[in-house]
């Protein structure tokens, strides 16, 4: 009867891994193309945003749409992939890789992000990763 519970209880936290991966992923391929309204669809209407350039956080579509426009229609041609999903209470950690064009430059990161989930829509999301490479792409890319 214990190993059937544990089996079960394994089964179900596995199907909600493999359903926040999938999530995950979906949202994560969002992020390319410049297309801020298919990107903010994964968004709560009062979510949290935080990323490096944001330490004190976006609050709410409005706010947060706004960064989004001007973000992707400069990185249109970045790529973000999960490579791990751990799942919380609320809804995922998730380790991600990345590949953005920078000039001539191609820069590859590896970070984190803190997904709080609710109803399908993101809640809070905090994004970190070391920005060193990415912002002297930028300043060289600047420069030439």
């Amino acid at each position: 009867m214990e190993n059937r519970l544990l089996n079960l209880l394994f089964s179900v936290m596995k199907m909600k891994k493999d359903e926040l991966m999938e999530f995950c992923t979906n949202w994560l391929a969002a992020w390319t193309g410049n297309n801020p309204d298919a990107l903010l669809k994964y968004y709560h209407e009062e979510a949290l945003y935080i990323d490096p350039a944001n330490r004190d956080g976006l609050k709410g579509q409005k706010e947060i749409s706004r960064y989004f426009e001007r973000l992707l229609a400069v990185y249109q041609d970045w790529t973000w992939k999960p490579i791990e999903v751990f799942p919380i209470e609320t809804g995922a950690i998730v380790k991600w890789e990345c590949t953005i064009p920078v000039g001539q430059e191609t820069i590859h990161e590896v970070g984190l992000d803190i997904v709080e989930i609710e109803g399908e829509k993101i809640t809070r999301n905090e994004v970190y990763f070391d920005r060193t490479k990415l912002l002297a792409a930028v300043e060289k890319k600047r420069r030439d």
